[in-house]
């Protein structure tokens, strides 16, 4: 402390000790009083002069707990799982054909309904929930699964490796180091050396190379059972992705949510990217002519039950099971199908349980 700031020190000091004994020599009944003036008003002096002596300190310190607050704000925040998800999520009116697969159609996963917190414009809110899909339905790239057929210059099979169930999961050790089993969901981003070629499905439709024989196979299967399925949304990069999810927590945030809260509702409905399973171009999400909605609806129609019985005989399981939501972290999907192998695909089928627990239980 310099001798300037000492001297004010001392001065405020003295003419309170002053003012109090005038005081007290004026109304001795009330000296008490006097005292407690006196004490009160030195040490609120003293608490606000040690703040100002330190303005740089103190200033410093405010600037450094804002900063790891700002940053914080753009780490991925906690799952909150109360929340439960809307089926407002369709396909643009457009006529479809048996066994069509259509061009990024990217009706994207199911919206989330929630009840709109003080301050936050619920009309907005809800415009924010409905799908946002300026490449759904895209009529010129509608290709029938006979013609992709067509253009195969071979036939399409499974290897025979792959092609007889598992008859006991405890007999078969799976690997972390497979391709096909690998983990990506929110707590296991993409790895930064992961690699694959993309195979062309059809038109600008692609996903990895080595699942395009078995999704055929599984639709040529469900075609000779009365079912006509359509695939959308296969492969995404980072850049669709990050647009996804971006226009999402925008729009939440748009309806007066804080970024932590938009963010956190997105990435329940879509994933945050870097940790999306189209992105290594192992998911699909399927549909039909009949039903083009993506919610959980979807899992009743005859398209839904045969998928999620036969699905696993050409390697797919569903990914985002009912009951498994707290694991997954994702709200039901029964539209959104997931390639493992066969094998793995029996055990998690076989034993009702979903990816993250098969991780745990069979994956060494």
């Amino acid at each position: 402390m310099n001798a300037d700031n000492l001297q004010k020190k001392l001065t405020f000091k003295n003419k309170v000790i002053s003012q109090v004994e005038k005081f007290n020599r004026k109304h001795k009944a009330f000296s008490y009083l006097g005292l407690a003036y006196a004490v009160i008003a030195i040490t609120c002096y003293n608490f606000l002069f040690y703040f100002y002596r330190n303005t740089k300190r103190f200033t410093a310190l405010a600037c450094i707990i804002l900063f790891f607050a700002a940053s914080s704000s753009f780490s991925y925040p906690a799952m909150s799982l109360n929340i439960s998800f809307a089926s407002n999520n369709t396909l643009d009116d457009t006529t479809y054909v048996e066994d069509v697969v259509i061009s990024e159609a990217e009706v994207a996963e199911s919206s989330a309904e929630l009840a709109a917190p003080d301050g936050v414009d619920e009309e907005v809110l809800q415009e924010a929930s409905e799908v946002v899909n300026p490449d759904a339905a895209e009529v010129e790239n509608m290709v029938s699964f006979n013609d992709i057929l067509a253009a195969d210059d071979t036939e399409t099979v499974i290897s025979e490796e792959e092609s007889v169930p598992l008859g006991n999961s405890s007999e078969h050790a799976f690997s972390s180091d497979d391709w096909k089993i690998i983990l990506v969901n929110k707590q296991h981003p993409i790895p930064d050396d992961y690699s694959f070629n993309l195979g062309t499905i059809s038109g600008s439709m692609q996903c990895d190379e080595r699942v395009i024989s078995p999704l055929k196979e599984m639709l040529k299967a469900a075609r000779a059972d009365g079912i006509g399925l359509i695939v959308c949304s296969p492969y995404r990069d980072i850049d669709r992705q990050t647009m996804l999810f971006s226009n999402k927590v925008n729009r939440y945030m748009g309806g007066g949510m804080s970024y932590m809260d938009a963010y956190n509702l997105a990435s329940q409905a879509v994933t945050v990217p870097g940790s999306s399973e189209h992105q290594i171009g192992l998911a699909v999400d399927i549909i039909t002519a009949d039903y083009t909605s993506l919610d959980e609806g979807f899992g009743d129609t005859a398209a839904g039950k045969w998928l999620a019985q036969n699905s696993c005989k050409y390697g797919f399981i569903l990914r985002y099971p009912q009951g498994k939501e707290e694991i997954t972290s994702i709200e039901y999907e029964p539209w959104h199908f997931r390639y493992v192998g066969i094998d793995a695909a029996t055990v998690i089928t076989q034993n009702n349980i979903c990816l993250e627990e098969f991780w745990n239980m069979y994956v060494e």
